[in-house]
């Protein structure tokens, strides 16, 4: 039973870190610390909102004990990237806090009515919300290290659905079917001008003396490589975008580019050496600031997609095949897919992106939305069209029809117990400590005077 519990609570965490509620209409009585790891602690709101968060969905509770073992299972990795010296770079963070503003921006009218809804000036919400999201990545980082090599096989799915009984198959959420088109907002010549002149600052540097990679970890905005001094390691030919790769493979060894343009942005690039099929080079990304980019184009460009479509002179699939200019979803029809299970067929709850799920929430099945502000992963600013394709009413699950989610359910209890393993392993790194209320919870089989919560060094 503990295995289907867990793979809720790591939803409920997740919820937990990214829902916006800032302590909204909590008590001083609220905020009693109940736990503490290290320098890390969880309050009793923290336990609350999490319990209400499944009171809200219609859904029963696990126990505050396994809710707040959860918690406690983030905190412990908050302090144990702080040992370990994990991090996750500030531009990461800051391009994550923009959007989650942007989406209540949209979902209260203004930041006006922001402010009034919270009684707390917009920085303050901002530095709350920014703590918040610093440690969702912290934390999403922490459990792909821990889980980077977990698998499952087909066989191990069918031997979970087969181990549950008849009467107590799990109830499947709500799930839809969701299009996108979207429309990117164009920088100026002005802002790629002054863009490519900063390139060649920097190229003029490195010819200078100064040292490529370290110029790449202070300036670009492709922040991963930027992390290893702008290298992108060996790649196969086909794998880059054309105007990167047909720069890249027209140099020497040592030798950098002129500035290239592709749909990233602007490229300083340096060859490394070649390989066969293969080149490993680096490179320094700038990228206009997305802010400033008029929407105006893109959205009068989806105004006009929505009309034909709604008089049926255009399917949204055609649409968005041939205008939509998000590559990942416009060759299907602009389906959105599971990033997990790569299927179409999304669950409609908290883990759903929140933007998206919030707008769902006030469309009807076969509706198109009007053009709406969309910030991409990567931080581009967009515009992008809504279908509301297709919506499945909760069902108890089925082997065939549910075989991605039960994978997923899966794959989520094999790494919930990596996660369980690595706890009991590490429980002795930090110092833990439950307050006297919660002394009969069992933190992973262990009381309240165990060694895991007083940090097995007593």
């Amino acid at each position: 039973m503990k295995k289907v519990i867990s793979s809720a609570l790591v939803i409920l965490v997740g919820w937990v870190l990214t829902s916006p509620t800032f302590g909204q209409g909590q008590g001083i009585s609220l905020n009693k610390i109940i736990a503490k790891v290290d320098n890390y602690y969880v309050l009793r709101s923290d336990l609350e909102e999490a319990y209400q968060s499944y009171v809200g969905q219609n859904q029963t509770p696990p126990q505050k004990c396994q809710i707040l073992e959860s918690l406690v299972i983030n905190k412990m990795m908050l302090a144990k990237a702080e040992i370990d010296s994990v991090v996750v770079d500030d531009k990461i963070v800051d391009l994550e806090l923009d959007q989650r503003m942007q989406y209540m921006v949209q979902q209260f009218g203004s930041e006006k009515n922001i402010v009034e809804a919270y009684g707390k000036s917009l920085e303050m919400l901002k530095s709350e919300l920014r703590t918040q999201v610093k440690d969702q990545k912290i934390v999403q980082k922490m459990q792909q290290k821990i889980t980077t090599d977990v698998k499952v096989t087909p066989r191990e799915v069918r031997k979970f659905f087969d181990a549950i009984p008849r009467d107590s198959l799990p109830y499947m959420p709500a799930e839809v079917e969701v299009g996108q088109i979207v429309r990117f907002a164009k920088p100026t010549k002005e802002q790629k001008d002054a863009l490519r002149q900063r390139l060649l600052d920097i190229r003029k540097r490195v010819e200078n003396g100064e040292d490529f990679g370290k110029l790449a970890k202070e300036n670009s905005e492709d922040v991963g490589s930027a992390e290893r001094n702008g290298d992108l390691g060996f790649a196969k030919r086909g794998m880059m975008v054309a105007p990167f790769e047909g720069a890249a493979l027209k140099l020497k060894p040592n030798e950098m580019s002129d500035v290239v343009e592709s749909e990233f942005g602007l490229h300083l690039i340096q060859l490394i050496e070649t390989r066969g099929a293969e080149y490993h080079a680096r490179h320094i990304l700038l990228r206009p600031d997305y802010n400033r980019l008029d929407l105006t184009g893109p959205t009068k460009t989806l105004d006009s997609l929505r009309n034909l479509i709604q008089i049926d002179s255009l399917k949204f699939d055609k649409a968005a095949h041939d205008f939509s200019e998000d590559k990942a979803t416009a060759d299907a029809g602009g389906l959105i897919r599971d990033p997990q299970t790569n299927s179409s067929r999304l669950p409609m709850d908290q883990t759903m992106e929140y933007a998206l799920f919030q707008m769902l929430d006030t469309m009807q099945v076969g509706s198109i939305s009007k053009p709406l502000p969309y910030r991409t992963e990567d931080g581009k600013s967009a515009v992008r069209l809504l279908y509301f394709k297709n919506k499945t009413a909760p069902h108890t699950a089925e082997y065939s029809k549910d075989f991605e989610k039960l994978q997923t359910v899966v794959l989520q209890n094999k790494k919930n117990r990596a996660i369980d393993d690595w706890f009991k392993k590490s429980v002795s790194d930090v110092y833990i400590t439950l307050d006297p209320e919660f002394q009969n919870c069992r933190i992973f089989g262990t009381t309240q005077n165990s060694a895991a919560n007083t940090g097995g060094n007593e």
